[in-house]
């Protein structure tokens, strides 16, 4: 939809990274001492698996800050190699501070999605019983086909999801580390750190038909890579978040409409608070990044969810980078880049009751997609868009949006100023350095 030729993309990359790269220099050498603290940095001496936040970066350095498993004895750090494994030791020892090393790639679906189907399953069967000309639009599917999907489901989601105790550090090692196929759950606890690990999106071996939802219907998927759910002070950095192997361009169409097997790379909802997400790529998903899952959760979510965004790299993108409800948000030094031939949607979603602060963000778009569809506006909700920069150049976000959509503008000023942030480089330099150091095996 929006592609255009590559010599095009080239332009504008050569254009924006050839700036970047010589503003990195110079914020490099300015900065020494702050950048000889950050992780990323190539002298740092300490183990990697017990490092704990850095004071002052971000939300999630609040109060206590975050250590995760930094004083962990020797009888409670583990190595596996394996996703059986990586949950005997997740639930190994409480909540005695535990580190975790990832060793490789851990495949949590390796038998494949027969292994989850419940008796009575049949997908073929299914199509044909909720087929919209045999079932209609009116009503939602139900029978024992239905019940079938279901208990598959069940079964797939006890043997994906990866509950995460508290005092928890999960590292990778080395620059090939990851999980597939498995969905973490950091779920009600305190102080976490996730780091240097490629996620690839789970596939949802069983999507539901919902035949009302839309015009149309829709497939509906469960599983996020990754969820923070009512858990505080977790720190996510340095990883890759990615279809990988599964893009959405390679799932099937059944009814005419997508059979989407995805849910979200990253979600942080129903009373979560003090979470840092620093250099992580986001590349090539959908609906990527969800902060606060719905507007009737203010018992949960008002006055929490605050989370720090920087120096993390989207690409290929389309939407929820990220939609924000009720949270205060600061997302600054972040990139992203929206020139992969795909839809494009927005970047930023405006909810109910959020109070994002953008700031000294990097957008490199093609121009087939105006600055205005970076902002998107769901419910009416102030924010500050300062210093932020499209393809190398300075542009206010909100008066973008409010041009283009006069009768439903957006209001600025989110009413509060972050303080907890240690490096705020140029805008111009953030392309580049989210390219050097965002994401797994770039850890230093």
């Amino acid at each position: 939809m929006h592609s255009r030729p590559a010599s095009a993309q080239t332009r504008i990359r050569i254009r924006v990274l050839a700036t970047a790269l010589a503003l990195a220099t110079c914020a490099t050498v300015a900065t020494t001492a702050t950048a000889q603290a950050h992780p990323s940095h190539p002298s740092h001496p300490r183990d990697p698996a017990r490092q704990t936040l850095p004071a002052g970066d971000g939300w999630a350095s609040e109060g206590p800050g975050t250590t995760g498993g930094a004083r962990a004895e020797a009888a409670h750090t583990y190595t596996v190699g394996t996703w059986e494994d990586f949950r005997a030791a997740l639930a190994a020892g409480g909540t005695a501070p535990k580190i975790i090393k990832v060793r490789g790639i851990l495949n949590a679906t390796a038998s494949g999605c027969s292994a989850f189907e419940a008796p009575g399953y049949d997908f073929d069967a299914y199509l044909a019983a909720y087929d919209p000309e045999v079932w209609g639009y009116e009503r939602e599917v139900s029978g024992p086909l239905e019940d079938a999907r279901a208990a598959s489901a069940t079964r797939q989601s006890k043997a994906i999801k990866a509950y995460v105790p508290a005092n928890t550090t999960i590292i990778g090692i080395g620059r090939n580390a990851g999980i597939t196929g498995g969905s973490l759950q950091i779920q009600g606890v305190d102080n976490v750190i996730v780091r240097n690990l490629t996620v690839e999106s789970p596939l949802d071996c069983f999507p539901q038909w919902d035949p009302t939802d839309g015009a149309k219907g829709a497939w509906n998927s469960e599983y996020d890579a990754m969820v923070i759910h009512g858990s505080t002070h977790v720190w996510i950095d340095h990883n890759t978040f990615t279809d990988g192997a599964h893009p959405d361009s390679s799932l099937p169409r059944h009814y005419g409409e997508l059979y989407q097997q995805h849910d979200g790379e990253l979600d942080i909802v129903r009373g979560a608070n003090h979470v840092t997400a620093s250099w992580n790529t986001f590349a090539d998903h959908d609906k990527t990044l969800m902060i606060g899952n719905s507007d009737s959760a203010a018992a949960t979510d008002a006055g929490k969810l605050k989370v720090t965004l920087h120096h993390n790299r989207f690409t290929g993108v389309v939407e929820r980078a990220p939609r924000v409800r009720f949270g205060q948000v600061d997302a600054y030094n972040n990139h992203f880049d929206v020139t992969r031939a795909q839809p494009y949607v927005y970047s930023f979603g405006i909810g109910h009751e959020s109070r994002l602060y953008a700031e000294k963000n990097a957008f490199t778009l093609p121009p087939s997609v105006s600055p205005a569809t970076v902002l998107k506006k769901w419910k009416d909700a102030p924010l500050t868009d300062k210093s932020n920069y499209v393809n190398g150049r300075p542009t206010d976000l909100i008066a973008a949006h409010n041009t283009a959509h006069p009768t439903d503008p957006l209001r600025s000023d989110a009413g509060w100023t972050p303080t907890l942030r240690t490096r705020v480089d140029h805008p111009l330099a953030v392309p580049a350095l989210t390219w050097a150091y965002a994401g797994a095996g770039k850890l230093r």
